[in-house]
């Protein structure tokens, strides 16, 4: 079966953007990409698109609104992708499967979310629809809330773990310093993360406000082609293995602790790659909420059930550990415009890989996992990528 390979990239900075849409943010990476990568916008075979909307805004129909920005791009077949979070994973992983297919040679990913154009009450409803409604809609204080009872069920079951929560986020506050497109690039300390204050009060007992992820705006975009391409090309990072498994949406129907999908999609992947967890040089893992990374750590297979709290105390995951997770700093730090979000971790990925990451670079980094999920660990995506040249 051919192969597809991420051969270019480009990101904007996360947070309050200036930039009115969607629109104007996949203008920024569409051909800042394709630039990178060293393709002219005539050779890109296929679009793909992710975004979730959802309301963000009035205008839909997203995956023609990249070719406005190239009128090159206008008659190359376009699609647009939404899996929730796992929307710009979801666009990546069909373009590699329209490239690894034949049909074309050259596709273009982009992701994208215009969030802070609405107000926080109007945000948390737009993202409840991710949730399963029919359940979940009066759920207090949106999604937080949503992980708040997926919090309170693990405390309850394995004894409260809030101080190991205070630690992941300060690891991932501490790694963020160093990224240049993070929202927060501010160390906040152990100390602050956990302790309740009026900075940092609950959002939804047991989650602070430092255990939850940011809203933000931002776009990145990914270049993959085949291997004849790619071999043309100044870097070429390959898929050693890539899984998707869903898991039920209501959370009333599963243990809201075992993240099963998570863990299928991680044991999917990591069997194709031949390899286990600790093999990787590093994890970018969807830390929507710290409670999120500390059950993916079980869900990679770092800890027993009830036992990931090891991980941390162990330093396991920290920059300088045995397996550094999150060294941009993590949808915590880094920010998580919802469709731009599982672009942005491959992007974070293959910089590593090329020894291209700056500050966030991990010495010697050959092989990178990356974990992305739509919902409450609905939808859950892996990849492990390698450098090919």
């Amino acid at each position: 079966m051919a192969r597809g390979f991420i051969v270019g990239w480009a990101h904007t900075p996360f947070g309050k953007a200036e930039d009115p849409d969607t629109e104007s943010l996949m203008a920024r990476v569409s051909g800042a990409a394709l630039d990178h990568a060293g393709v002219p916008a005539e050779a890109v075979d296929g679009i793909y698109v992710g975004v979730m909307n959802n309301g963000f805004s009035k205008q839909d129909f997203q995956a023609s609104l990249v070719a406005l920005a190239d009128e090159r791009l206008a008659h190359a077949p376009a699609t647009r992708l939404e899996n929730a979070c796992a929307t710009g994973s979801a666009a990546l992983n069909a373009a590699l499967d329209f490239v690894e297919s034949g049909r074309g040679r050259v596709a273009l990913v982009v992701g994208a979310e215009k969030m802070t154009a609405k107000s926080t009450t109007e945000t948390g409803d737009i993202l409840l629809g991710a949730s399963y409604r029919k359940e979940e809609a009066e759920v207090e204080a949106g999604f937080a809330g949503l992980f708040g009872r997926i919090a309170s069920a693990y405390f309850q079951r394995y004894g409260d773990r809030s101080e190991e929560l205070a630690r992941i986020a300060a690891k991932n506050h501490k790694n963020g310093v160093a990224n240049p497109y993070a929202q927060m690039r501010k160390d906040l300390g152990f100390a602050f993360c956990n302790t309740v204050s009026d900075k940092n009060p609950y959002v939804a007992a047991p989650l602070r406000r430092t255990d939850c992820s940011l809203i933000s705006d931002g776009a990145a975009a990914l270049v993959v082609a085949d291997e004849e391409v790619a071999a043309d090309l100044a870097r070429a990072i390959g898929f050693r293995a890539r899984c998707q498994a869903n898991d039920i949406l209501p959370l009333s129907r599963r243990d809201p602790t075992a993240f099963e999908g998570a863990r299928r999609a991680w044991r999917g992947a990591l069997e194709a790659a031949g390899m286990a967890a600790v093999d990787l040089s590093l994890v970018e893992t969807h830390d929507c909420f710290t409670i999120a990374e500390l059950i993916h750590y079980e869900a990679m297979g770092l800890a027993a059930p009830g036992e990931a709290w090891r991980v941390v105390r162990e330093g396991v995951t920290e920059k300088e550990g045995r397996l550094p997770v999150n060294p941009s700093g993590g949808l915590k730090s880094k920010g998580h415009p919802i469709g731009a979000t599982g672009v942005s971790m491959h992007v974070m990925a293959a910089m590593q890989l090329m020894g291209e990451a700056g500050d966030m670079q991990i010495p010697g980094a050959t092989a990178a996992g990356v974990f992305n999920m739509g919902g409450a660990a609905v939808a859950n995506y892996v990849s492990i990528l390698e450098r090919a040249r």
